[in-house]
């Protein structure tokens, strides 16, 4: 699956995150931000766009409703932060830390998590589409009643992971690892798994298995 890379201009300005709070609206556009320390603070309806940024830390920043388009993040962690409700799309992270990250309600499209942790994160009750996960690790993540369109689990970690109320047909997690999974024999249905896997989900179901 090819998704929709995030279109960011070349030789952009370096400005500082603080700034936001000197716009007359939350947002920032058309610019590079770096070493960022926004670290427990509280801003809702952000706006974010045509922007790279690197380096940063939003830890246990409430960041409900943000909207993020054409923004490319890089080694930066929002551990514990709030980022529900929000909109992202061609956005991609790399590198990035989201531990216990709640996404709850949020509309996700077009998004690349690459090499990223993702452990403890909350989805439930968001829509995503066209969203990739590669090498990432979602262990104990929650995707309750989620809406899923052309999601990948590549190469990730999904151990303990909550598939509950969220149809699994074409998603594919053959190449992911897990021991145990959370989630009914109706939302397994069309989901694309490995040999290795099938057996697992047998012996999950009971199945006994005889050569």
């Amino acid at each position: 699956m090819k998704i929709i890379t995030p279109k960011i201009p070349n030789d952009l300005p370096l400005r500082n995150f603080n700034d936001i709070f000197y716009e007359e609206y939350p947002e920032l556009d058309m610019c590079t931000i770096n070493d960022a320390d926004f670290e427990k603070k509280e801003l809702h309806k952000v706006n974010l766009s045509a922007m790279v940024i690197k380096n940063c830390r939003f830890n246990e920043t409430d960041f409900t409703n943000i909207s993020m388009t054409d923004v490319h993040f890089e080694n930066c962690d929002f551990s514990n932060a709030n980022l529900s409700k929000s909109s992202i799309h061609r956005t991609t992270f790399n590198n990035c830390k989201f531990v216990g990250v709640d996404f709850t309600d949020s509309r996700i499209g077009n998004v690349l998590f690459e090499e990223s942790i993702l452990n403890l994160s909350a989805f439930g009750n968001s829509k995503l589409e066209k969203v990739q996960f590669q090498n990432a690790s979602l262990e104990s993540s929650d995707f309750y009643e989620c809406l899923f369109k052309k999601v990948e689990f590549n190469a990730c970690n999904i151990n303990s992971s909550n598939f509950e109320r969220t149809p699994l047909k074409t998603v594919d997690i053959s190449s992911s690892t897990f021991e145990s999974l959370i989630l009914s024999l109706e939302d397994l249905k069309g989901c694309k798994v490995s040999t290795h896997q099938a057996i697992q989900f047998a012996a999950l179901l009971g199945l006994v298995i005889v050569e």
